[in-house]
Protein backbone atom coordinates (compact mmCIF):
# COMPACT_ATOMS: atom_id res chain seq x y z
CA UNK A 1 0.00 0.00 0.00
CA UNK A 2 2.81 2.32 0.74
CA UNK A 3 4.27 1.90 -2.64
CA UNK A 4 1.19 2.31 -4.20
CA UNK A 5 0.56 5.17 -2.82
CA UNK A 6 4.33 6.63 -3.29
CA UNK A 7 3.51 5.65 -7.06
CA UNK A 8 0.17 7.32 -7.22
CA UNK A 9 1.23 10.76 -5.59
CA UNK A 10 4.42 10.67 -8.03
CA UNK A 11 1.89 10.81 -11.18
CA UNK A 12 0.21 13.17 -8.99
CA UNK A 13 3.20 15.45 -9.14
CA UNK A 14 4.19 14.33 -12.62
CA UNK A 15 0.65 15.49 -13.90
CA UNK A 16 1.03 18.55 -12.17
CA UNK A 17 4.02 19.57 -13.13
CA UNK A 18 2.78 18.53 -16.86
CA UNK A 19 -0.51 20.62 -16.37
CA UNK A 20 2.09 23.57 -15.44
CA UNK A 21 4.01 23.41 -18.42
CA UNK A 22 3.28 26.57 -20.37
CA UNK A 23 -0.27 26.97 -17.74
CA UNK A 24 -3.52 27.58 -19.82
CA UNK A 25 -2.09 27.33 -23.15
CA UNK A 26 -3.80 24.87 -25.42
CA UNK A 27 -2.57 21.20 -24.81
CA UNK A 28 -1.56 20.63 -28.73
CA UNK A 29 0.19 24.15 -28.10
CA UNK A 30 2.26 22.12 -25.15
CA UNK A 31 2.86 19.18 -27.66
CA UNK A 32 4.09 20.96 -30.63
CA UNK A 33 6.50 23.16 -28.31
CA UNK A 34 7.84 19.67 -26.91
CA UNK A 35 8.07 18.14 -30.56
CA UNK A 36 10.17 21.32 -31.39
CA UNK A 37 12.84 20.29 -28.49
CA UNK A 38 12.97 16.77 -28.99
CA UNK A 39 13.22 17.67 -33.34
CA UNK A 40 16.51 19.82 -32.80
CA UNK A 41 19.21 18.12 -31.32
CA UNK A 42 18.29 15.21 -33.95
CA UNK A 43 18.46 17.72 -36.56
CA UNK A 44 21.37 19.49 -35.46
CA UNK A 45 23.63 16.19 -35.41
CA UNK A 46 22.57 15.07 -38.84
CA UNK A 47 22.38 18.90 -40.51
CA UNK A 48 23.24 21.87 -38.84
CA UNK A 49 22.54 23.87 -41.40
CA UNK A 50 19.05 22.64 -42.15
CA UNK A 51 18.41 22.32 -37.94
CA UNK A 52 19.17 26.35 -38.25
CA UNK A 53 16.38 27.15 -41.01
CA UNK A 54 13.46 25.03 -38.72
CA UNK A 55 14.68 26.73 -35.44
CA UNK A 56 13.98 30.01 -37.37
CA UNK A 57 10.23 28.52 -38.40
CA UNK A 58 10.05 27.34 -35.16
CA UNK A 59 10.54 30.29 -33.52
CA UNK A 60 8.47 32.47 -35.78
CA UNK A 61 5.62 30.03 -35.31
CA UNK A 62 5.56 30.97 -31.35
CA UNK A 63 5.58 34.37 -32.46
CA UNK A 64 2.01 33.88 -34.97
CA UNK A 65 0.82 31.99 -32.02
CA UNK A 66 1.24 35.29 -29.54
CA UNK A 67 -2.51 35.47 -28.90
CA UNK A 68 -2.04 31.92 -27.65
CA UNK A 69 0.45 31.91 -25.76
CA UNK A 70 3.16 35.66 -24.93
CA UNK A 71 6.36 33.95 -27.25
CA UNK A 72 8.46 34.52 -24.16
CA UNK A 73 8.50 31.09 -22.59
CA UNK A 74 8.46 28.98 -25.77
CA UNK A 75 10.64 30.55 -27.88
CA UNK A 76 12.93 31.13 -24.96
CA UNK A 77 12.69 27.20 -24.26
CA UNK A 78 13.89 27.18 -28.05
CA UNK A 79 16.79 29.28 -27.89
CA UNK A 80 18.19 27.53 -24.65
CA UNK A 81 18.10 24.47 -26.42
CA UNK A 82 19.97 26.25 -29.10
CA UNK A 83 22.87 27.53 -26.77
CA UNK A 84 22.86 24.10 -25.01
CA UNK A 85 23.25 21.76 -28.14
CA UNK A 86 25.86 24.06 -30.20
CA UNK A 87 24.23 25.87 -32.67
CA UNK A 88 25.64 29.40 -30.83
CA UNK A 89 26.90 29.65 -27.46
CA UNK A 90 26.28 32.23 -24.98
CA UNK A 91 28.82 34.86 -25.62
CA UNK A 92 27.72 35.21 -29.56
CA UNK A 93 24.70 36.09 -27.83
CA UNK A 94 26.10 38.44 -25.47
CA UNK A 95 27.63 40.31 -28.57
CA UNK A 96 24.81 40.15 -30.20
CA UNK A 97 22.93 41.70 -27.36
CA UNK A 98 25.70 44.27 -26.60
CA UNK A 99 25.18 45.47 -30.32
CA UNK A 100 21.91 46.11 -29.86
CA UNK A 101 21.92 47.57 -26.33
CA UNK A 102 20.75 51.11 -27.54
CA UNK A 103 17.45 49.27 -28.84
CA UNK A 104 17.34 47.48 -25.53
CA UNK A 105 18.25 50.70 -23.50
CA UNK A 106 14.98 51.95 -25.87
CA UNK A 107 12.38 50.00 -25.02
CA UNK A 108 13.02 49.89 -21.28
CA UNK A 109 13.00 53.73 -20.92
CA UNK A 110 11.55 55.38 -23.89
CA UNK A 111 8.38 53.39 -23.69
CA UNK A 112 8.04 54.09 -19.77
CA UNK A 113 8.56 57.33 -20.80
CA UNK A 114 5.59 57.58 -23.27
CA UNK A 115 3.27 56.07 -20.15
CA UNK A 116 3.98 58.92 -18.22
CA UNK A 117 2.37 60.84 -20.96
CA UNK A 118 -0.64 58.99 -21.58
CA UNK A 119 -2.63 61.26 -19.91
CA UNK A 120 -1.85 64.14 -22.28
CA UNK A 121 -1.82 61.66 -25.41
CA UNK A 122 -4.95 60.18 -25.02
CA UNK A 123 -6.67 64.23 -24.33
CA UNK A 124 -5.21 65.33 -27.47
CA UNK A 125 -6.31 62.06 -29.25
CA UNK A 126 -9.66 61.52 -28.26
CA UNK A 127 -10.69 65.24 -29.53
CA UNK A 128 -8.73 64.31 -32.48
CA UNK A 129 -10.89 60.99 -32.74
CA UNK A 130 -14.48 62.51 -32.20
CA UNK A 131 -13.30 65.41 -34.40
CA UNK A 132 -12.82 64.06 -37.80
CA UNK A 133 -15.87 61.87 -38.78
CA UNK A 134 -14.21 60.83 -42.29
CA UNK A 135 -12.34 57.35 -41.51
CA UNK A 136 -10.79 57.84 -44.67
CA UNK A 137 -8.97 61.55 -43.23
CA UNK A 138 -8.76 59.76 -40.14
CA UNK A 139 -6.52 57.18 -41.36
CA UNK A 140 -4.48 59.34 -43.85
CA UNK A 141 -3.67 61.81 -40.48
CA UNK A 142 -2.62 58.63 -38.32
CA UNK A 143 -0.54 57.32 -41.26
CA UNK A 144 1.17 60.77 -42.45
CA UNK A 145 1.43 60.86 -38.22
CA UNK A 146 3.68 57.73 -37.79
CA UNK A 147 5.80 58.07 -41.03
CA UNK A 148 6.45 61.86 -40.46
CA UNK A 149 7.45 61.25 -36.82
CA UNK A 150 9.41 57.83 -37.63
CA UNK A 151 11.40 59.96 -39.75
CA UNK A 152 13.28 62.03 -37.04
CA UNK A 153 12.19 59.91 -34.15
CA UNK A 154 12.77 56.55 -33.34
CA UNK A 155 9.76 53.98 -34.99
CA UNK A 156 9.64 51.74 -31.92
CA UNK A 157 8.57 55.27 -29.54
CA UNK A 158 6.49 56.18 -32.39
CA UNK A 159 4.75 52.81 -32.00
CA UNK A 160 4.66 53.03 -27.91
CA UNK A 161 2.65 56.79 -28.92
CA UNK A 162 0.08 54.95 -30.95
CA UNK A 163 -0.63 51.94 -28.29
CA UNK A 164 -1.08 54.32 -25.12
CA UNK A 165 -3.50 56.03 -27.50
CA UNK A 166 -5.30 53.20 -28.66
CA UNK A 167 -5.42 51.33 -25.52
CA UNK A 168 -6.92 54.91 -23.83
CA UNK A 169 -9.30 54.81 -26.72
CA UNK A 170 -10.41 50.83 -26.04
CA UNK A 171 -10.61 51.52 -22.20
CA UNK A 172 -12.96 54.33 -22.08
CA UNK A 173 -16.19 52.64 -24.39
CA UNK A 174 -14.94 48.86 -22.63
CA UNK A 175 -15.58 50.81 -19.31
CA UNK A 176 -18.71 52.09 -20.13
CA UNK A 177 -20.32 48.87 -21.92
CA UNK A 178 -18.86 46.25 -18.98
CA UNK A 179 -20.37 48.62 -16.30
CA UNK A 180 -24.26 49.07 -17.83
CA UNK A 181 -25.57 45.40 -16.81
CA UNK A 182 -25.81 43.89 -13.58
CA UNK A 183 -22.56 41.43 -14.26
CA UNK A 184 -19.18 44.14 -14.35
CA UNK A 185 -16.43 43.01 -16.07
CA UNK A 186 -13.85 42.45 -13.52
CA UNK A 187 -10.91 43.77 -16.20
CA UNK A 188 -10.66 45.43 -19.32
CA UNK A 189 -9.75 41.79 -20.77
CA UNK A 190 -13.07 40.50 -19.32
CA UNK A 191 -16.38 40.59 -21.85
CA UNK A 192 -18.98 39.31 -19.65
CA UNK A 193 -21.84 41.24 -18.66
CA UNK A 194 -21.74 43.20 -21.84
CA UNK A 195 -25.21 43.33 -23.83
CA UNK A 196 -25.36 41.73 -27.30
CA UNK A 197 -25.87 44.87 -29.21
CA UNK A 198 -22.79 46.86 -27.27
CA UNK A 199 -20.87 43.52 -27.60
CA UNK A 200 -21.30 44.03 -32.01
CA UNK A 201 -20.36 47.95 -31.21
CA UNK A 202 -17.25 46.53 -29.11
CA UNK A 203 -16.32 44.14 -31.93
CA UNK A 204 -16.20 46.95 -34.63
CA UNK A 205 -14.67 49.41 -32.30
CA UNK A 206 -11.72 46.52 -32.09
CA UNK A 207 -11.64 46.68 -36.33
CA UNK A 208 -11.81 50.07 -36.75
CA UNK A 209 -8.55 50.57 -34.18
CA UNK A 210 -6.85 47.67 -35.76
CA UNK A 211 -7.39 49.59 -38.98
CA UNK A 212 -6.11 52.73 -37.34
CA UNK A 213 -2.94 50.62 -35.81
CA UNK A 214 -2.28 49.14 -38.92
CA UNK A 215 -2.18 52.62 -40.64
CA UNK A 216 0.05 53.99 -37.88
CA UNK A 217 2.33 51.50 -37.77
CA UNK A 218 3.66 52.09 -41.39
CA UNK A 219 6.41 53.52 -39.98
CA UNK A 220 8.63 52.21 -42.59
CA UNK A 221 7.18 55.02 -44.79
CA UNK A 222 9.37 57.71 -42.76
CA UNK A 223 11.65 55.71 -41.53
CA UNK A 224 13.52 54.80 -44.79
CA UNK A 225 13.81 58.49 -45.60
CA UNK A 226 16.29 59.30 -43.09
CA UNK A 227 19.58 58.85 -41.20
CA UNK A 228 17.68 58.46 -37.84
CA UNK A 229 14.89 57.13 -39.56
CA UNK A 230 15.66 53.30 -38.43
CA UNK A 231 18.71 51.81 -36.24
CA UNK A 232 20.24 50.07 -39.37
CA UNK A 233 19.95 53.50 -41.66
CA UNK A 234 22.76 54.92 -38.92
CA UNK A 235 24.98 51.44 -39.51
CA UNK A 236 24.53 52.05 -43.46
CA UNK A 237 25.06 55.79 -43.14
CA UNK A 238 28.15 55.27 -41.19
CA UNK A 239 29.66 52.62 -42.90
CA UNK A 240 29.12 54.84 -46.37
CA UNK A 241 30.60 57.95 -44.61
CA UNK A 242 26.77 59.49 -45.29
CA UNK A 243 25.68 62.31 -43.04
CA UNK A 244 21.86 63.30 -42.46
CA UNK A 245 21.50 65.19 -45.75
CA UNK A 246 23.52 62.99 -48.19
CA UNK A 247 21.76 60.11 -46.95
CA UNK A 248 18.40 61.46 -48.10
CA UNK A 249 19.93 62.89 -51.12
CA UNK A 250 20.89 59.45 -52.34
CA UNK A 251 17.86 57.75 -50.73
CA UNK A 252 15.07 59.87 -52.39
CA UNK A 253 14.72 58.68 -55.45
CA UNK A 254 12.97 55.76 -53.87
CA UNK A 255 12.43 56.19 -50.75
CA UNK A 256 10.56 59.71 -51.50
CA UNK A 257 8.03 57.43 -54.32
CA UNK A 258 7.32 54.68 -51.70
CA UNK A 259 6.24 57.82 -49.04
CA UNK A 260 3.47 58.92 -51.24
CA UNK A 261 2.66 55.42 -52.55
CA UNK A 262 1.98 54.42 -48.86
CA UNK A 263 0.21 57.19 -47.98
CA UNK A 264 -2.12 56.47 -51.44
CA UNK A 265 -2.19 52.63 -50.07
CA UNK A 266 -3.50 54.32 -46.54
CA UNK A 267 -6.77 55.79 -48.94
CA UNK A 268 -6.99 52.88 -51.19
CA UNK A 269 -7.55 50.47 -48.19
CA UNK A 270 -9.95 52.51 -46.68
CA UNK A 271 -12.17 53.33 -50.29
CA UNK A 272 -12.18 50.09 -51.02
CA UNK A 273 -12.20 48.12 -47.76
CA UNK A 274 -9.75 45.58 -48.79
CA UNK A 275 -8.20 42.81 -46.81
CA UNK A 276 -10.22 43.98 -43.42
CA UNK A 277 -9.85 47.69 -43.57
CA UNK A 278 -12.97 49.97 -43.89
CA UNK A 279 -14.01 49.34 -40.40
CA UNK A 280 -15.98 52.66 -39.12
CA UNK A 281 -15.92 53.99 -35.65
CA UNK A 282 -20.06 52.47 -34.50
CA UNK A 283 -21.96 55.80 -33.40
CA UNK A 284 -22.69 54.97 -29.56
CA UNK A 285 -18.90 54.36 -29.19
CA UNK A 286 -18.42 58.25 -30.96
CA UNK A 287 -21.14 59.46 -28.40
CA UNK A 288 -19.35 57.50 -25.18
CA UNK A 289 -15.99 58.95 -26.60
CA UNK A 290 -17.78 62.48 -27.04
CA UNK A 291 -18.71 62.57 -23.66
CA UNK A 292 -15.70 61.58 -22.06
CA UNK A 293 -14.28 64.55 -23.97
CA UNK A 294 -17.01 66.68 -22.42
CA UNK A 295 -16.27 65.31 -18.97
CA UNK A 296 -12.81 65.59 -18.85
CA UNK A 297 -13.43 69.47 -20.18
CA UNK A 298 -15.30 69.85 -17.24
CA UNK A 299 -13.57 68.34 -14.44
CA UNK A 300 -9.83 69.85 -15.81
CA UNK A 301 -8.46 71.97 -12.65
CA UNK A 302 -5.88 73.44 -12.17
CA UNK A 303 -3.75 70.44 -10.94
CA UNK A 304 -4.72 68.69 -14.18
CA UNK A 305 -3.64 71.89 -16.31
CA UNK A 306 -0.10 72.18 -14.44
CA UNK A 307 0.16 68.16 -15.67
CA UNK A 308 -0.76 69.08 -18.97
CA UNK A 309 1.81 71.69 -19.24
CA UNK A 310 4.32 69.60 -17.45
CA UNK A 311 3.72 66.51 -20.06
CA UNK A 312 3.66 68.94 -23.14
CA UNK A 313 7.03 70.42 -22.58
CA UNK A 314 8.71 67.32 -22.06
CA UNK A 315 7.17 66.25 -25.60
CA UNK A 316 8.59 69.06 -26.63
CA UNK A 317 11.89 68.17 -24.94
CA UNK A 318 11.61 64.94 -26.70
CA UNK A 319 10.97 65.57 -30.04
CA UNK A 320 13.74 68.17 -29.98
CA UNK A 321 16.31 65.82 -28.26
CA UNK A 322 15.73 62.71 -30.71
CA UNK A 323 15.61 64.95 -34.02
CA UNK A 324 19.23 66.04 -32.92
CA UNK A 325 20.35 63.06 -31.12
CA UNK A 326 21.07 64.96 -27.83
CA UNK A 327 21.78 61.38 -26.50
CA UNK A 328 20.87 57.62 -27.39
CA UNK A 329 17.39 57.67 -27.25
CA UNK A 330 17.07 54.85 -24.26
CA UNK A 331 18.57 57.66 -22.15
CA UNK A 332 16.94 60.07 -23.67
CA UNK A 333 13.52 58.59 -22.30
CA UNK A 334 14.86 58.21 -19.08
CA UNK A 335 14.57 62.14 -18.70
CA UNK A 336 11.21 62.09 -19.87
CA UNK A 337 10.74 59.68 -17.00
CA UNK A 338 12.67 61.66 -14.09
CA UNK A 339 10.98 64.77 -15.86
CA UNK A 340 7.20 64.31 -16.14
CA UNK A 341 7.62 62.13 -12.88
CA UNK A 342 9.22 64.96 -10.93
CA UNK A 343 6.63 67.83 -12.19
CA UNK A 344 3.42 65.91 -11.98
CA UNK A 345 3.71 64.71 -9.11
CA UNK A 346 4.39 60.70 -8.94
CA UNK A 347 6.97 59.52 -6.27
CA UNK A 348 4.96 55.86 -5.15
CA UNK A 349 7.51 53.00 -6.39
CA UNK A 350 4.59 50.79 -7.63
CA UNK A 351 3.30 53.90 -10.34
CA UNK A 352 6.89 53.80 -11.43
CA UNK A 353 6.38 49.91 -11.66
CA UNK A 354 3.61 50.18 -13.78
CA UNK A 355 5.15 51.92 -16.40
CA UNK A 356 7.42 49.10 -17.37
CA UNK A 357 5.06 46.35 -17.49
CA UNK A 358 4.52 46.63 -21.36
CA UNK A 359 8.26 47.26 -22.02
CA UNK A 360 10.23 44.81 -20.32
CA UNK A 361 8.77 41.46 -21.40
CA UNK A 362 9.34 42.70 -24.83
CA UNK A 363 12.45 43.89 -23.87
CA UNK A 364 13.40 39.82 -22.68
CA UNK A 365 11.71 38.45 -25.72
CA UNK A 366 13.99 40.67 -28.14
CA UNK A 367 16.94 38.86 -26.43
CA UNK A 368 15.19 35.65 -27.29
CA UNK A 369 15.09 36.88 -30.70
CA UNK A 370 18.77 38.01 -30.69
CA UNK A 371 19.62 34.23 -29.67
CA UNK A 372 17.82 33.51 -33.11
CA UNK A 373 19.78 35.97 -35.06
CA UNK A 374 22.75 34.68 -33.27
CA UNK A 375 22.12 31.17 -34.68
CA UNK A 376 21.61 32.32 -38.15
CA UNK A 377 25.10 33.66 -38.24
CA UNK A 378 27.13 31.06 -36.47
CA UNK A 379 25.01 28.66 -38.99
CA UNK A 380 25.58 30.77 -42.24
CA UNK A 381 22.32 30.60 -42.70
CA UNK A 382 22.31 33.51 -45.61
CA UNK A 383 25.01 32.68 -46.90
CA UNK A 384 24.46 31.11 -50.05
CA UNK A 385 21.85 33.77 -50.54
CA UNK A 386 24.66 35.93 -50.00
CA UNK A 387 27.19 34.34 -52.11
CA UNK A 388 24.76 33.91 -55.13
CA UNK A 389 24.01 37.82 -55.04
CA UNK A 390 27.29 39.08 -54.62
CA UNK A 391 28.32 36.82 -57.72
CA UNK A 392 26.21 38.91 -59.56
CA UNK A 393 27.30 42.36 -61.42
CA UNK A 394 26.07 45.94 -62.69
CA UNK A 395 22.06 46.63 -62.53
CA UNK A 396 21.05 42.86 -61.47
CA UNK A 397 23.55 43.22 -58.12
CA UNK A 398 21.78 46.27 -57.49
CA UNK A 399 17.97 44.47 -58.14
CA UNK A 400 19.14 41.18 -56.46
CA UNK A 401 20.06 43.03 -53.20
CA UNK A 402 16.75 44.56 -52.85
CA UNK A 403 15.11 41.84 -52.67
CA UNK A 404 17.75 39.55 -50.99
CA UNK A 405 17.35 42.15 -48.28
CA UNK A 406 13.92 42.14 -48.47
CA UNK A 407 13.07 38.49 -48.18
CA UNK A 408 15.91 37.99 -45.21
CA UNK A 409 14.48 41.16 -43.84
CA UNK A 410 10.40 39.96 -43.47
CA UNK A 411 11.81 36.81 -41.83
CA UNK A 412 14.58 37.95 -39.31
CA UNK A 413 16.24 40.59 -37.74
CA UNK A 414 16.31 44.02 -40.45
CA UNK A 415 19.46 45.23 -38.46
CA UNK A 416 21.66 42.07 -38.86
CA UNK A 417 20.75 41.64 -42.13
CA UNK A 418 21.83 45.31 -43.15
CA UNK A 419 24.66 44.90 -40.83
CA UNK A 420 25.94 42.14 -42.74
CA UNK A 421 25.03 43.35 -46.43
CA UNK A 422 26.58 46.69 -45.72
CA UNK A 423 29.61 45.17 -44.00
CA UNK A 424 30.16 43.01 -47.61
CA UNK A 425 29.69 46.56 -49.86
CA UNK A 426 32.53 48.07 -48.36
CA UNK A 427 34.52 44.97 -47.97
CA UNK A 428 34.14 45.11 -52.06
CA UNK A 429 34.62 48.89 -52.57
CA UNK A 430 37.82 48.32 -50.46
CA UNK A 431 39.21 45.79 -52.23
CA UNK A 432 38.39 47.44 -55.65
CA UNK A 433 35.81 44.59 -56.46
CA UNK A 434 33.36 47.40 -56.86
CA UNK A 435 33.41 51.31 -57.53
CA UNK A 436 31.97 53.93 -55.53
CA UNK A 437 29.05 54.73 -57.59
CA UNK A 438 28.18 50.73 -57.30
CA UNK A 439 28.41 50.80 -53.49
CA UNK A 440 25.87 54.19 -53.42
CA UNK A 441 23.51 52.39 -55.22
CA UNK A 442 24.01 49.11 -53.30
CA UNK A 443 23.69 50.96 -50.44
CA UNK A 444 20.69 52.35 -51.15
CA UNK A 445 19.06 48.96 -52.42
CA UNK A 446 20.57 47.89 -48.92
CA UNK A 447 18.43 50.29 -47.37
CA UNK A 448 15.35 49.83 -49.37
CA UNK A 449 15.18 46.09 -48.65
CA UNK A 450 15.30 46.03 -45.24
CA UNK A 451 12.66 48.79 -44.43
CA UNK A 452 9.95 48.66 -46.82
CA UNK A 453 9.65 44.63 -47.66
CA UNK A 454 10.17 43.59 -43.81
CA UNK A 455 6.53 45.19 -43.49
CA UNK A 456 5.63 41.58 -44.37
CA UNK A 457 5.72 39.83 -41.19
CA UNK A 458 5.39 41.28 -37.82
CA UNK A 459 9.25 40.09 -37.07
CA UNK A 460 10.57 41.82 -39.66
CA UNK A 461 9.43 45.25 -38.22
CA UNK A 462 10.51 45.66 -34.39
CA UNK A 463 7.46 48.20 -34.52
CA UNK A 464 5.16 45.81 -35.66
CA UNK A 465 6.80 42.81 -33.51
CA UNK A 466 6.19 45.28 -30.41
CA UNK A 467 2.65 46.19 -31.83
CA UNK A 468 2.08 42.06 -31.53
CA UNK A 469 3.07 41.54 -28.49
CA UNK A 470 1.60 44.24 -26.14
CA UNK A 471 -1.38 44.36 -23.86
CA UNK A 472 -3.16 46.30 -26.40
CA UNK A 473 -3.23 43.23 -29.53
CA UNK A 474 -5.24 40.59 -27.74
CA UNK A 475 -8.09 43.32 -26.76
CA UNK A 476 -8.42 44.73 -30.58
CA UNK A 477 -7.94 40.55 -31.39
CA UNK A 478 -4.70 41.61 -33.64
CA UNK A 479 -2.84 38.39 -34.32
CA UNK A 480 -0.07 37.22 -36.12
CA UNK A 481 -2.21 35.81 -39.43
CA UNK A 482 -4.41 39.25 -39.12
CA UNK A 483 -1.22 41.47 -38.69
CA UNK A 484 0.03 40.08 -41.88
CA UNK A 485 -3.26 39.94 -44.13
CA UNK A 486 -3.38 44.22 -42.93
CA UNK A 487 0.05 44.67 -43.79
CA UNK A 488 -0.23 43.02 -47.50
CA UNK A 489 -1.48 45.95 -49.57
CA UNK A 490 1.08 47.87 -47.79
CA UNK A 491 4.04 45.40 -48.84
CA UNK A 492 2.57 44.84 -52.39
CA UNK A 493 2.35 48.38 -53.19
CA UNK A 494 5.38 49.55 -51.41
CA UNK A 495 7.97 47.24 -52.36
CA UNK A 496 6.33 46.95 -56.38
CA UNK A 497 7.48 51.10 -56.23
CA UNK A 498 10.47 50.37 -54.51
CA UNK A 499 11.62 48.10 -57.08
CA UNK A 500 10.45 50.07 -60.20
CA UNK A 501 11.93 52.93 -58.39
CA UNK A 502 15.42 50.98 -57.20
CA UNK A 503 15.77 49.68 -61.28
CA UNK A 504 15.11 53.87 -63.00
CA UNK A 505 17.51 54.99 -59.69
CA UNK A 506 20.50 52.45 -61.64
Amino acid sequence: MKVNGNSGAEKNVLSAIGSNFLGRAPRWYKILIISYLIINPILFAINPFVAGWVLMAEFISTLALALVCYPLPSGGLLAIEAVVIGMTSAEHVYHHVVDNFPVLLLLMFMVAGIFFMKELLLFIFTRLLVSVRSKILLSLIFCFLGAFLSAFLDALTVTAVVITVAYGFYGIYHKYASNKGDRQAKSIKDDDGIDEIDREDLNNFRGFLRNLMMHAAGTALGGALTLVGEPQNLIIGKQMGWDFIQFFKECSPVSVPVFFAGLVTCVLTEVFKILGYGYQMPENVRKVLEAEVKRTSEDMDVKTIGRYIAEAAAGVFLIIALALHLAEVGLVGLTIIILVTSFTGVIEEHHFGEAFTESLPFTALLVVFFTIVAVIADQGLFKPIINVVFGMDGKHQILAFFIANGVLSAISDNVFVATVYITEVVAALKGGIIDQLQADKLAVATNMGTNIPSVATPNGQAAFLFLLTSTLAPLIRLSYLQMMKLALPYTIIMTTVALIATYYNL
